[in-house]
């Protein structure tokens, strides 16, 4: 009997107090929902919820549904939210069904590019989201329902469709979105609802004739030309408010061969398998006179090409003879003084029977000739040495994975220095004393395992020499491992320097600050403006910038942007650090102009102190963009932004030429944004004027040569 009652007990305790059971959600889940619930505004009615901790599957939390542990859907529609999405929804990944339709979301804002990546149904329907879609959008292959419609969308629809083979209806109505319909609309080969009414597109809507639509309205745009046949089908077609051309539709394009036609059985066709139906001459049938000369233009063409691709190739094989030695097969190059473990990469890697250099070889190009001098720009030009090398392929030391796991010890945690998007970075310490840092590459970020891609990647990596980046200095490709080996710097990163010292730590002093934004700005005016093709580093960011001994910054991971095929993972990376460009939300590529406004960022973080996004601190300062660019004008809001480790000591001058770079380089128009040439000329130009100013106060004659973590009082003065 007392069991009984002990039993009943518990059961009543169990149902009371729901916190007594243990949490049963997801980690991940339960801290998406704690930051959509901090990003949102005006969300009382969101019962149940919580910004910390928390079950909402154990839980009733308003809106949310669960299978078992995971988060499946979140409805939370019409309840007259405002604020934003959080930034790591795309952690949700059971998440198939996301309603927060009519609300007032965005406020002005874009669609955030960090979306649950694996959903089924999404509605942001009836908010006040601006801009474009963003690439994410493109990645959810299992998407079948999209909304965005009565938002306040503009600008072009990137050509991302092609990868949603599964979306059945999707609603863009009521933007602005302008231009014409990208070609991969035609690949959408589920789709039976297309609503595109009340926008601005232009073009013509030829590209949605072959698909399987039951409704389409595109009334009220800009559209031109002719409405195919097939959509006239269409029972729930509404085309008003457009400008459509009148009369019959143009004839196929020329040498287009007609629909196939059966040969009538009392017709007889001779040579020609296709009678004639034209509207005269009854029974004509064969070619006419423009269809033979069209034909004899088309075998003369034909016949030129031929001939001139056998004399390239002629010249191509000629060429290939006389440099045999210089182009031979991808085989690993050995360093000089190789010994016997090194000769087992000697193995070359054959392409076909003709041999290739790696694709897209980074040349050097001669920098800006019109830039100023700083402080410092003798040291520089002194290491600055281009050179053109033919050979061999790769100038860098080859090495074994044994070498390298006995030098990390067998890669182990204790050595492990760092972790970015491709891979993790080791300590290693080398028999004779030597000490280097030895990136481990995912193996995802290895299209197929290619050792050909990698090795094409070191070729080009090994051309890039510059005092303000990270020297290359072996590799390893064995045993399907991918290894790249640079030079080790003690003073690990600027993020960490900013964000991870403790009280012990040097402070960053105000001309330190600026010496590392220079040298980062000449790394990327060498990668833009004098490697050619332009290299874009596509993740720049202040875990990228390490720093030697002196406080000199040393830019990694530069040229491996072309490892990674998910662009929009990187892409997703980069937009939820807060280092991430707006078009790059929008279309997942990247351009010198979104490395410029990476650069802006990381010049935030040196004035700041704070961290690009940080969920810590209330919403309307959790991004350091958003917070800071209206206040870089503003002298007294700015002295209220400054690191308050610095305990101002900076000079008043230096601070507000520093934020106008800033303001230059973070502006949401990508074409607004200077060249790094003109950035490293406005910084240079800040150091000259501060340099010359200590000299008109008395400082040292000298002192334009000296360390700026040196600085005395009078550096303060300005």
């Amino acid at each position: 009997m007392m069991v009984v009652i002990l039993w009943a007990l518990l059961a009543c305790i169990w149902v009371l107090n729901p916190s007594y059971v243990s949490a049963s959600t997801d980690q991940s889940d339960v801290s998406a929902l704690n930051v959509l619930y901090s990003s949102l505004n005006s969300a009382q009615q969101l019962t149940g919820w919580t910004s910390n901790g928390g079950d909402p599957c154990g839980q009733s939390w308003k809106g949310v549904i669960c299978s078992g542990s995971s988060v499946t859907s979140i409805k939370l529609s019409g309840l007259g939210l405002t604020g934003s999405l959080g930034y790591n929804m795309n952690t949700m990944t059971s998440l198939s069904d996301l309603d927060l339709s009519n609300n007032n979301l965005g406020g002005g804002s874009q669609i955030p590019y960090n979306l649950p990546p694996n959903l089924h149904r999404l509605n942001l329907a009836s908010n006040s989201f601006t801009q474009g879609i963003p690439y994410s959008i493109s990645q959810m292959s299992s998407l079948q329902y999209l909304n965005l419609a009565h938002n306040q969308l503009q600008g072009n629809l990137t050509d991302f469709f092609g990868s949603l083979p599964s979306l059945t209806t999707m609603d863009l109505s009521f933007n602005s979105i302008t231009g014409d319909l990208p070609e991969s609309f035609n690949t959408l080969s589920s789709l039976s609802t297309l609503y595109l009414q009340n926008n601005q597109f232009t073009g013509s809507i030829d590209v949605l004739g072959s698909l399987p639509l039951q409704d389409l309205n595109v009334a009220n745009n800009r559209f031109t030309g002719w409405i195919p046949d097939r959509l006239k089908k269409i029972n729930n077609l509404q085309t008003d408010g457009n400008s459509w051309s009148s009369g019959p539709a143009p004839p196929p394009p020329p040498f287009t061969p007609p629909p196939s036609r059966r040969v009538s059985p009392g017709r007889n066709s001779g040579g020609n398998n296709s009678p004639s139906h034209g509207s005269s001459g009854g029974g004509k049938s064969g070619i006419g006179g423009g269809g033979i000369a069209g034909i004899i233009i088309a075998f003369l063409a034909v016949g030129g090409i031929a001939a001139l691709f056998l004399m390239r190739r002629k010249k191509k094989n000629s060429l290939s003879e006389e440099h045999h030695e210089q182009h031979q097969s991808f085989t690993a190059p050995l360093a000089p003084n190789e010994d016997k473990e090194m000769k087992t990469f000697q193995t070359p890697v054959v392409v076909n029977t003709v041999t290739m250099p790696p694709a897209a070889p980074i040349s050097l190009k001669p920098p800006p000739s019109d830039r100023q001098k700083s402080y410092d720009e003798d040291d520089f030009a002194n290491k600055l040495v281009v050179k053109k090398t033919k050979s061999p392929l790769v100038k860098a030391t080859v090495y074994s994975v044994a070498d390298l796991q006995v030098a990390t010890d067998s890669f182990s945690i204790d050595n492990l220095v760092g972790e970015g998007s491709f891979g993790r970075v080791y300590r290693a310490q080398f028999n004779d004393g030597k000490v280097l840092a030895v990136k481990k590459i995912n193996s995802s970020a290895i299209p197929s395992q290619s050792s050909e891609d990698f090795i094409d990647v070191v070729s080009n990596i090994s051309r890039l020499h510059h005092p303000n980046l990270v020297e290359l200095v072996g590799y390893c490709s064995e045993h399907g491992q991918h290894l790249l080996v640079y030079e080790f710097q003690k003073n690990g990163s600027l993020h960490d320097l900013l964000h991870l010292s403790d009280e012990y730590s040097k402070t960053l002093t105000w001309n330190s600050r600026v010496k590392i934004a220079l040298g980062s700005a000449r790394a990327l005016e060498f990668l833009h403006e004098v490697c050619s093709p332009s290299v874009v580093h596509k993740n720049f960011k202040s875990a990228n910038i390490l720093l030697d001994m002196e406080l000199n910054p040393r830019l990694s991971d530069s040229g491996l942007a072309n490892l990674t095929p998910d662009a929009g993972f990187q892409a997703s990376d980069q937009m939820s650090s807060g280092y991430g460009a707006p078009e790059v939300a929008m279309s997942g590529n990247y351009t010198t102009k979104s490395d410029v406004y990476s650069f802006g960022v990381v010049m935030l973080e040196l004035l700041t102190g704070r961290q690009p996004f940080d969920s810590t601190r209330p919403w309307s300062e959790q991004s350091l963009y958003r917070w800071a660019t209206p206040q870089l004008h503003d002298i007294d809001a700015l002295d209220k932004m400054v690191d308050p480790a610095l305990k101002g000591l900076y000079p008043a001058k230096s601070l507000s030429r520093f934020a106008d770079v800033i303001a230059l380089c973070v502006q949401s128009e990508p074409e607004f944004r200077p060249p790094m040439s003109e950035v490293v000329q406005q910084l240079v130009r800040l150091v000259q004027r501060a340099n010359m100013s200590k000299r008109m106060l008395g400082g040292e004659a000298q002192g334009s040569g000296r360390r700026a973590d040196d600085a005395d009082a009078q550096d303060y003065m300005l």
